[in-house]
């Protein structure tokens, strides 16, 4: 599989990466050692998860398949802390949640640093500052290698990044970025993704099948088995399955019919190859789902395909996204 840098560092990564939200929870230990060896086998590297996920299962579960499964030397590691079970502090950004989140990270997974950590999420009770510093700190101790953030709207990433670059002292530079990103949600093409490329932060694209809809298994309703079959992830998937989507759905599976390929295919191939974009994370259940996602290696979309696909999914940006003189 190709290797991309991540942003304007020296770190590189599999342009697919797998992402571990049902570990523990939907995925069990042994669908989730078939995932990891056949994402590495495929020349995958970047593994996602987060402290959440599965209320840890998903990182101790990773942390069981390193090296008795795939060597740790092969993978690069994103984990992401902030996300707390509070319903009155949804996010805790603050420097002793987040360093000691990290420490429980590490002992879960079983390895003594990641290779990316980031900020799950902003925290606006927290000064950014001292958030920013977790992660100089944890960068220079060693437990980290590099550091990120996500789900940062435009001005927060903007504000965060050029903290990091103009700040006295030494500072680490943002590594990544990442949210959700999809034809069927292109909302960080109106600011996150114009401030990533400017500050060289490598954009990691989740849910960039559309939650699953862009497969088109939604066409002709709701599969049993599928996450919006599920009772806790239907209320996931429902705001993707309205008439809007269903257009830009028609219009994927039109452009997979013609080029012989699945809709799957071409919907990842569309965001994967974005200005921008490192490594879209596909989230699959199982070994199946992750190998019908890891063929999209060798496809790159025709430009025309491109154009109409961006016609039919084209966001509403208006004033002052848009240069304002055209208006």
């Amino acid at each position: 599989m190709e290797q991309r840098h991540l942003g304007r560092t020296g770190l590189r990564v599999s342009r697919i990466g797998l992402g571990t939200l049902t570990w523990g929870r939907d995925t069990d230990e042994h669908d989730a050692a078939d995932l990891l060896k056949a994402f590495w086998e495929a020349g995958g590297t970047l593994v996602d998860t987060a402290d959440v996920y599965g209320d840890g299962e998903a990182e101790y579960l990773l942390g069981q398949l390193i090296e008795g499964l795939v060597p740790r030397r092969d993978l690069v590691i994103s984990t992401k802390a902030g996300s707390v079970p509070d319903p009155d502090r949804r996010f805790d950004a603050s420097r002793g949640h987040l360093l000691a989140a990290l420490d429980a990270s590490l002992a879960r997974l079983g390895t003594d640093y990641v290779d990316l950590w980031q900020v799950h999420a902003f925290d606006p009770f927290t000064p950014l500052e001292e958030t920013l510093q977790a992660l100089d700190l944890a960068v220079s101790s060693g437990r980290a290698r590099y550091a990120g953030v996500s789900n940062y709207c435009g001005w927060q990433l903007a504000k965060a990044a050029t903290w990091q670059l103009a700040a006295p002292g030494t500072r680490t530079r943002l590594a990544s970025t990442q949210l959700e990103y999809s034809l069927l949600q292109r909302g960080v093409e109106r600011e996150v993704l114009p401030a990533a490329l400017d500050l060289g932060i490598g954009l990691l694209p989740s849910s960039p099948l559309g939650r699953g809809v862009l497969t088109g298994k939604y066409r002709h309703g709701t599969p049993a088995d599928s996450r919006g079959g599920s009772e806790h992830m239907a209320p996931f998937v429902a705001p993707y399955l309205d008439e809007t989507a269903t257009s830009i759905v028609d219009a994927v599976t039109t452009a997979a019919d013609g080029l012989a390929v699945t809709p799957l295919q071409v919907a990842l191939a569309w965001v994967r190859d974005r200005p921008g974009v490192a490594a879209p994370i596909v989230g699959a259940r199982n070994a199946q789902q992750l190998t019908a996602a890891l063929s999209v290696e060798a496809l790159s979309l025709p430009d025309e395909i491109c154009r109409a696909l961006d016609d039919v999914s084209a966001p509403l940006h208006r004033y002052p996204d848009h240069d304002w003189s055209t208006l």
